[in-house]
C-alpha cells in the first residue's frame, strides 16, 4: 500500500497544474530564486487543504454548495487575473532581465493565491488520503497527517525541479524577444484554460 501511494502521488505531483505553471513562469521570468520561491510557495498553500481534509472542513466544503461556489469562482476570478497581468506582461509573472529585481512578496503572494483559491485540492485530499490509511486503524488521523505530510514535500520537491528546469533554459529565451512574447502568451492562454476548467468542476468530481 505504501509503494502504491508514493507512486500515485508522484503522478499526481508530475502532472502540471496551477502550481506547476506557475512555477515554471517564475522561473523563466525571473530565474531560480523566483522559480523556487514560487515552488515554495505554491506548496504551502496545499497545507490548508490538507488540514482542511484531516480536520472534516472538506466534508462541509463538499456539502455546501454555496461555500464551494464561493471558493471555486474566487479561484477562476485569480486565474484569469494571472492571466491577464502575464499576457500585459506585470505582476509576479514579469519577466525581467535580472534576476536580482525579483519581488520576493509578490512571487510568494501570488503563489500562495494560485493554490488557496482551489476547492478541488481540499476535496482532492479528502477522497485520496483515505484510501491509504489501513483500514480498522486506530490513528487514522496520525495517517492522514504523515501521508499528507508526504504528498507535500513531493509537491515541493517536482516543483523546484520544474523550476531549475526552467531557469537553466531561461537566457536561451529571454535572448529571443520573439520566444519571450509567445512564451507569455502561451502562459496566460493556459491560465485561462485552468480557469474554464476549475469553472467546469463540480464537487462530485474531485
Amino acid at each position: 500500500m505504501t509503494w502504491t501511494f508514493f507512486l500515485t502521488a508522484l503522478v499526481i505531483c508530475v502532472t502540471p497544474g496551477t502550481g506547476a505553471l506557475f512555477t515554471l513562469a517564475a522561473a523563466l521570468g525571473r530565474g531560480a530564486r523566483a522559480g523556487l520561491l514560487a515552488a515554495f510557495a505554491c506548496t504551502i498553500a496545499t497545507v490548508p487543504h490538507l488540514l482542511a481534509a484531516v480536520t472534516g472542513l472538506a466534508a462541509l466544503l463538499q456539502a455546501s454548495g454555496v461555500a464551494f461556489q464561493v471558493v471555486k469562482y474566487a479561484g477562476v476570478a485569480y486565474l484569469l487575473w494571472m492571466a491577464w497581468s502575464t499576457w500585459r506582461d506585470t505582476g509576479a509573472l514579469r519577466i525581467d532581465a535580472a534576476d536580482g529585481a525579483a519581488s520576493v512578496r509578490s512571487v510568494i503572494v501570488s503563489g500562495i493565491g494560485v493554490n488557496l483559491l482551489n476547492p478541488k485540492l481540499t476535496i482532492f485530499f479528502f477522497a485520496f488520503l483515505p484510501q491509504f490509511v489501513p483500514a480498522g486503524s486506530d490513528s487514522s488521523l496520525a495517517w492522514m497527517l504523515g501521508l499528507g505530510a508526504v504528498f507535500v514535500a513531493m509537491t515541493f520537491v517536482v516543483f523546484a525541479g520544474y523550476a531549475l528546469a526552467a531557469a537553466a533554459l531561461r537566457h536561451q529565451v529571454l535572448a529571443r524577444p520573439r520566444v519571450v512574447q509567445r512564451v507569455r502568451r502561451g502562459f496566460a492562454a493556459c491560465f485561462v484554460v485552468l480557469s474554464g476548467r476549475l469553472a467546469l468542476e463540480s464537487r462530485g468530481t474531485a
